[in-house]
């Protein structure tokens, strides 16, 4: 499928209200009826938010994006099936989720990837782990630029289902019972993975901090 973009939209949606001013619900409606410029609509609406978590999941921004477009084509070929029981960002970040999760397990198993230490090449081969440079940084901006990679290498080693958890809370800001609903899990789980999850990131990123 051809790359999802997105072009201005003045179409009257219901005869009466644009297709900018459409809340989510309404925009599914009228994918679900055949109307493209309400698919473009929720694309440029989610494009950015998902994109972004699933980088943060994945740690490969190529990927992240094949997946964004990937959540972009379930949503359009599911609308006949959606139904407004909770907001559509809830479902919307579950499809992400699911195949954020789905790609880690893959990558697990076909060992392209080690979640943390020792790390491991393509042919299995244990590699050694630079250890934190305990050297002092005059530039605050190198200093900063450390940190970021650290932070991104202690999620990139967190467990998926911790790592979805607090990517959710911590970097998207999903509540609790957001949250709950999107890895369809009860919200009390929830807390405790996260919990878990910052408590894991505190120990890993202890020589920065």
């Amino acid at each position: 499928m051809a790359a999802i973009t997105h072009q201005a939209q003045t179409i009257e949606l219901g005869g009466s209200r644009s297709i900018e001013s459409a809340n989510d619900h309404e925009l599914l409606v009228a994918i679900r009826d055949g109307d493209e410029s309400a698919f473009q609509e929720i694309v440029r609406r989610y494009r950015n938010p998902i994109t972004n978590f699933i980088y943060r999941m994945l740690d490969d921004y190529d990927r992240s994006v094949e997946l964004a477009q990937e959540t972009f084509i379930r949503v359009y070929t599911s609308a006949s099936r959606y139904q407004a029981n909770y907001s559509f960002s809830t479902y919307i970040y579950r499809i992400a989720t699911n195949l954020a999760i789905s790609e880690l397990r893959k990558r697990k198993r076909r060992k392209l990837v080690s979640l943390f230490s020792p790390y491991t090449n393509e042919d299995g081969e244990t590699l050694e782990m630079d250890p934190p440079d305990q050297t002092t940084l005059q530039d605050e901006a190198l200093i900063e630029d450390e940190r970021r990679k650290a932070v991104s290498r202690a999620i990139k080693s967190l467990p998926e289902k911790y790592r979805a958890a607090v990517v959710l809370r911590d970097v998207e800001g999903l509540s609790y019972d957001r949250i709950a609903e999107v890895m369809n899990l009860s919200e009390g789980t929830v807390k405790s993975r996260i919990n878990r999850a910052r408590n894991l990131l505190k120990e890993k990123l202890s020589a920065y901090v």
